[in-house]
Parts: C-alpha cells; sequence; structure tokens
C-alpha cells in the first residue's frame, strides 16, 4: 500500500484508539517505502488532523444532520482528512481533496455514503466561495502521486471553485462571541487550556500563541564542542544541501532550515558531532551552568537531551549522575553518551523521590520535571487532547514532592535548576512558591552570565517562561536555586 491518504488514515484510526500520534505515525510508515513528499504528505495529514480536531469537528456540527460524535468513527475521521485538506492544505487542488476523501470512503467500507462524503465537502467550499483559509506551515501541502483521481465516482454536482476565485471572506465555520471558545473552536484547543493562557497573556497573545502552537515543529541541533566546531558542521551540512541556521544566545544551537530528509543519515550524526535538542531545552544547560570536575544529578534524566549538554558543557570531566525510572527510555540516554563519546555519565535506574544515598553530595541538581508538556503541543499533536485540569494537578503533586526530595541533594552553597516544557502555573509559579515556603535555606538566584532569548519573560521573583510566540522556541518555564552555605 502506497496511498497515503490510506496510510494517514491507518494511522488516525489508532490514534482514536488510543495510540499516541507520534507512535501511530511511525508504525503506519514502517510498513512501506514512501518517497520524501509522500511521507511528508502522510506527516502532515496526521498531525495536522490530530492537532485541528476540534475545528474539524466544529465543521462537521454544523454542516451534517448528525454531530461529529454521532458518526461512526472511522467516517469521522475520512471526513477530518477531507476537511483538513480543504482548509488548510491550500496547494493540494479541492477536486484531489475531495476526490481522494470519497475514494477513501469507498475503500474502507462506506460506498453507500460517498454521495454524503461528496456533497459535504462541496458544500463546505461552496460555502466558502472557493477560499482557502491560511493554517499552519510546513511541508504538508506537497501533492502525492495519484491525488488527481478521476471523477468519475462522485456524484454530479455543481463545479468546485477554481483555486484561482477571489478569496472569500466568509468563513463556514461559525464562531461564538465568548474569546474562550472562539479562539478554541477557530485554533483547536480545549477550552480550558485557551483560558489558562488569556489569564497569564490577554486576548491578542494569547492568539498569536494558539497560531504558533498550531505551526509544523522545527528541528534544531547541538553541536557537540568536544568533537567539532560549529562551523565545521554547518560546512558538513552545506556540502549535503542542508541548510542550517544559528539561534542567537546559544552558542551550540543550529536550526535546520527546510527539509532535512532522516536526520541519522545526516553529515555528523553518526560521528557524534551533534544531537537533536531544542533551542528552549539548550538554555536549561546554561542555567545549571555546571563546571568541570563537579558532581552534577539529573534527576529525570531520560530521555538524555539536557543530561548530555551538562556532559559538554563540563568538559566531560566530573561525574554526571542519569536518573530515572524507566530503564527502555535510560537506553536512549545511553546509546546517545555513546555516540557522542561521552564518559561522565553514570546511570541510576529508580524513582528519585526514593534514593536517599545521594544527600548532600551534589555540587548541582537538574530536576527536569515531569510535565504537562503544554510549552510543547506543536511537537505533540495529541496533547492537547490527553491532559486535563485533573492530570495538571496530579503532575503539579509529584512535582512538588521531587522538589522537596531532590533538593537533600545538593550541597550547602550548592544549585538546583527547576525546569519545566509546560506554561501552566499549578506546574510552575505554584510548585517553586509552595517549595520556597517550606524551605527557608533555598533562595532563588538571578540568571547572572546567561544570555536569555530577547523579551524572555523573566520576573521580578526571578523564574522565567520562554513564550513560544515571542522566542520562536518550544514553551518552558525555569528558575534557578541556591542552597544557603550554612545549610546543614
Amino acid at each position: 500500500m502506497t496511498n497515503p491518504r490510506q496510510l494517514a488514515f491507518i494511522a488516525l484510526r489508532d490514534v482514536h484508539k488510543g495510540a499516541y500520534a507520534d507512535v501511530a505515525l511511525d508504525r503506519a510508515l514502517q510498513k512501506v517505502n514512501l518517497p520524501d513528499c509522500d511521507r511528508r504528505l502522510v506527516t502532515e495529514l496526521v498531525y495536522g488532523s490530530v492537532r485541528r480536531q476540534r475545528t474539524l469537528d466544529t465543521l462537521i456540527d454544523q454542516l451534517a444532520k448528525k454531530k461529529s460524535h454521532q458518526q461512526p468513527q472511522d467516517l469521522r475521521t475520512i471526513l477530518h482528512l477531507g476537511f483538513y485538506q480543504l482548509r488548510y492544505q491550500e496547494r493540494i487542488p479541492a477536486s484531489a481533496a475531495v476526490n481522494t476523501t470519497v475514494q477513501l470512503a469507498k475503500e474502507n467500507g462506506f460506498s453507500g455514503l460517498t454521495g454524503f462524503v461528496n456533497g459535504l465537502l462541496r458544500q463546505y467550499l461552496r460555502q466558502a466561495g472557493g477560499a482557502r483559509e491560511q493554517g499552519g506551515r510546513g511541508a504538508g501541502g506537497q501533492r502525492s502521486r495519484g491525488a488527481e483521481e478521476k471523477d468519475s465516482l462522485l456524484l454530479p454536482q455543481p463545479p468546485i471553485p477554481s483555486s484561482q476565485s477571489p478569496v472569500s471572506h466568509f468563513n463556514p465555520l461559525e464562531l461564538l462571541e465568548n474569546p474562550v471558545e472562539r479562539l478554541g473552536i477557530l485554533h483547536s484547543f480545549p477550552d480550558w487550556i485557551v483560558q489558562v493562557w488569556l489569564e497569564q497573556l490577554g486576548l491578542i497573545d494569547t492568539e498569536q500563541l494558539c497560531e504558533w502552537m498550531n505551526q509544523s515543529p522545527t528541528i534544531d541541533l547541538r553541536i557537540n564542542p568536544l568533537r567539532t566546531s560549529i562551523e565545521e558542521v554547518e560546512a558538513a551540512l552545506q556540502s549535503a544541501g542542508v541548510l542550517v541556521r544559528r539561534i542567537p544566545h546559544l552558542p551550540q544551537a543550529l536550526r535546520f532550515i527546510g527539509n532535512t530528509g532522516s536526520i541519522q543519515k545526516l553529515p555528523g550524526f553518526k560521528e557524534g558531532w551533534w544531537t537533536v535538542q531544542d533551542a528552549s531545552a539548550q538554555l536549561v544547560g546554561h542555567l545549571l551552568d555546571p563546571q568541570p570536575g563537579e558532581v552534577v544529578i539529573d534527576a529525570c534524566a531520560a530521555p538524555g537531551g539536557k543530561t548530555t549538554h551538562i556532559a559538554e558543557l563540563m568538559a566531560d570531566r566530573g561525574k554526571i549522575w542519569a536518573c530515572d525510572r524507566t530503564p527502555s527510555r535510560l537506553r536512549k540516554l545511553q546509546e546517545n553518551s555513546q555516540r557522542l563519546n561521552l564518559q561522565s555519565i553514570q546511570i541510576y535506574t529508580g524513582d528519585s523521590r526514593h534514593f536517599n544515598q545521594f544527600q548532600n553530595t551534589a555540587d548541582r541538581v537538574l530536576l527536569d520535571a515531569p510535565c504537562s508538556g503544554l510549552g510543547t503541543m506543536h511537537r505533540h499533536a495529541d496533547a492537547r487532547w490527553r491532559q486535563t485540569p485533573a492530570s495538571v494537578r496530579e503532575l503539579s503533586v509529584l512535582q512538588r514532592e521531587l522538589i522537596i526530595h531532590t533538593s537533600t541533594f545538593v550541597k550547602p552553597g550548592g544549585v538546583l535548576v527547576y525546569a519545566t516544557c509546560t506554561l501552566h502555573p499549578t506546574e510552575n509559579e505554584e510548585v517553586i512558591s509552595a517549595f520556597l515556603a517550606e524551605s527557608p535555606d533555598w533562595q532563588i538566584e538571578s540568571p547572572s552570565g546567561v544570555e536569555l532569548p530577547d523579551s524572555t519573560d523573566s520576573t521580578p521573583q526571578g523564574w522565567f517562561k520562554l513564550w513560544p510566540h515571542r522566542q520562536d522556541m518550544d514553551g518552558f518555564f525555569m528558575v534557578r536555586l541556591r542552597k544557603n552555605n550554612n545549610s546543614e
């Protein structure tokens, strides 16, 4: 099977049964050997349909007699694919989007409903006046082979407006006045996430953040200064026809521009010259500021991006205890440290809340706490639907337990950095405020000597947030804490 849309349908069917989107996509792509352009199309259709699920369901609700949740699940998935292409993929001709969606219905048990699918998608186009809503960026607009199927299977209908027609300002999507629901439907987020952002940012910034989170993610890499230089990596990638640019304030960071193909096949990967790590995550290592010869504990280390960065910053001299309770993720850390030829990392399997042997042993501790990941929803398309206010509260309990216990690992005068890739105050500011209220021996330390990206949200309290729509990188919260010298 080499039909990209059928592969996307299979992956989405698994997602709707509970699979993680990235796992379902990998499983579907591993079954076939597709050209790069078709792989990109499958990826865009899967991640895009998951991201835009609420908007696509609302279109079904407003255009069909039966609401989206009343449709057979597989038919709902097929309609998602059709509406996603019509609304967000302007490079795919409207006729191809409609025809291939009808074909999907025919080939997956809905032959009797091809007229319904055809009519619903054409109804959307008639109401839109041929306009294509702009949405998301990225690689998904490529037309796949076989995208121009014949119209013979379609019932007679008024012609689909040409993509060259004047853009209509009529939006077939009916929006509510309430700003939370309006933004939630238009940008496809649960109301509770929109509400959390509105309370912190206000309306204009929240809409910009919603738009940013629906973009296809960029890929950043971190060069390994113990093996190479940033100039050497730039030259090697350029010789392979891969474009990169530097990222301000991060001396080891490069960002890929455009398509890269298989990451593992790029120059320097096998040689350990670089590893993939988002710019925000790289900033965490600089905030920790580990020094050669120190003892450092990474309390929630897997899969190891920050652990290996710590080793590089320490010139691989000293000892790093990499702790995590998931053996399979620790194996990934071990593979990365071996590829990067790092010797200072010692792996320790288990839950850091239960370790007593590290008391007062570390110069620095990194607690990159398990979190809801709400700062990285552009990468994890289904995170917005998996997390709930209840799961956030549960995570905050875990985070408080972790910081209370891992703070005992730090020597008097030592440093602990708390970091998350979420933007929810319950997991960030409230965790730190509660910890400081209970821990008089600790105080926030200003991140002096660390170059912060422009317009970073640094607060009077001393913690800071990276807002994706302002810094163009993953959303992160981080704070550096120092233990008093006279602590016992």
